[in-house]
């Protein structure tokens, strides 16, 4: 397992977990809700990745680029990505911690990856499907769109200040 940088965090106890997860994404949220049914050791809080709580909670990360793989904030400042993050997250979960430890072997981890890169593949067919039946891009609101019933789907951006305010263009 690798941790994406060193920010003083190693050794660090890890009490709570925030996954942030691609809401947008049938795959991510099937397995969020299959983890919200899990027994945690370690609380696991499931947040939409690019969502005001997790700009909330989490205020120095890129939001945006958290909705391409799976992203683990740890409580003492600890982040994973991709097949680490899997395997932390099974680490989290009482009957799943045994494998966890198989997956951080260097054999496990290569199947850990295996499954990581099958999963991008699942979403990247379901999102090339989402695009073709809406005749273009889908509009997400993580990346900056809202909709008004009067006035349709209005692109604002990310946040344009601190304040989380939005600035139209």
């Amino acid at each position: 397992m690798s941790e994406v940088a060193d920010r003083g965090t190693t050794g660090a106890p890890v009490r709570r977990l925030i996954l942030l997860y691609d809401a947008q994404c049938p795959l991510c949220t099937f397995l969020r809700n299959w983890l919200a049914r899990q027994r945690q050791l370690v609380p696991l809080d499931l947040v939409p990745a690019g969502s005001e709580e997790a700009r909330r909670r989490c205020p120095g990360i890129d939001h945006i680029s958290m909705l391409s793989e799976i992203t683990l904030v740890g409580d003492s400042g600890q982040i994973y990505r991709g097949p680490a993050a899997w395997v932390v997250t099974l680490w989290a979960l009482s009957e799943y911690r045994p494998l966890s430890h198989k997956f951080s072997t260097p054999a496990g981890a290569r199947l850990a990856r295996a499954a990581v890169l099958a999963a991008a593949k699942y979403r990247q067919t379901h999102r090339d499907q989402q695009v073709r039946k809406a005749g273009g891009g889908a509009y997400r609101r993580a990346d900056g769109w809202a909709y008004d019933r009067v006035d349709g789907w209005t692109y604002y951006g990310p946040a344009a200040c601190d304040s989380g305010c939005h600035v139209p263009d």
